[in-house]
């Protein structure tokens, strides 16, 4: 019984290995996660776990079975909000922040469908976020939709400004640990972004790309042909 309503709310089958003890104390554990997304989203779609902060909780919007892990923070301080698809996963550690300065409203965050967002890790969504549907990000991945303007020499870095262009992640990617993103960059659908990569432009549909800064290193239909 146990393992049949665990795969209605998991999607998946437990590990037939996983005694039934342990998938108790997973659902008292969920229990009291679903009671603070109640309290603290005014939602019973939305499972909670300890020391999550949320701020401008009215911009931050949800479908359903929204899983977000302990110590998660989440300012969604912007033009458009946070805004999650379904059965999205936020890691434990994750830091959204809409709006880098209070000089200039950021744009915001949205995440479609079937994620997994991983734990520890950064998203600047100053200059807006966009991620695809069916995206697997890794832990320790940061997003700075955000640059310094530093053209001028006489002037202050701080004080020439920033540039916002956006970040925008296609469909069906999967981006591995410690990867950096930074403003203006899209990537296309299918892509595979090899952990440790620092993606500085924009990316085709299906290409597995890493190193520093980030060039295409194959086709994915190729992958095994080498």
């Amino acid at each position: 019984m146990l393992r049949k309503v665990f795969a209605k709310i998991a999607g998946y089958k437990p590990d037939t290995r996983i005694q039934n003890l342990t998938l108790l104390l997973f659902f008292i554990e969920k229990s009291f996660s679903l009671l603070r997304g109640l309290i603290k989203l005014g939602s019973p779609k939305v499972f909670v776990d300890r020391h999550c902060i949320f701020k401008h909780r009215r911009l931050i919007h949800f479908k359903r079975i929204l899983n977000i892990q302990h110590d998660v923070f989440i300012d969604a301080l912007s033009l458009n909000g946070v805004h999650f698809g379904s059965h999205v996963s936020v890691g434990c550690f994750t830091r959204i922040e809409c709006t880098g300065s209070l000089a200039t409203l950021g744009e915001g965050f949205k995440c479609g469908n079937n994620c997994g967002l991983g734990t520890n890790c950064f998203y600047g969504a100053a200059g807006g976020i966009e991620i695809g549907n069916d995206v697997i990000i890794g832990n320790y991945v940061s997003f700075h939709s955000e640059n310094h303007v530093f053209l001028d020499t006489e002037v202050p870095i701080r004080l020439q400004g920033t540039n916002h262009r956006g970040i925008k992640i296609g469909n069906n990617c999967w981006i591995g640990a410690k990867v950096t993103i930074l403003d203006g960059v899209k990537i296309g659908n299918g892509c595979v972004v090899a952990a440790g990569a620092v993606v500085t432009k924009d990316f085709p549909d299906n290409v597995v790309i890493g190193g520093v800064p980030a060039r295409i290193i194959k086709n994915r239909g190729s992958i095994w042909n080498d």
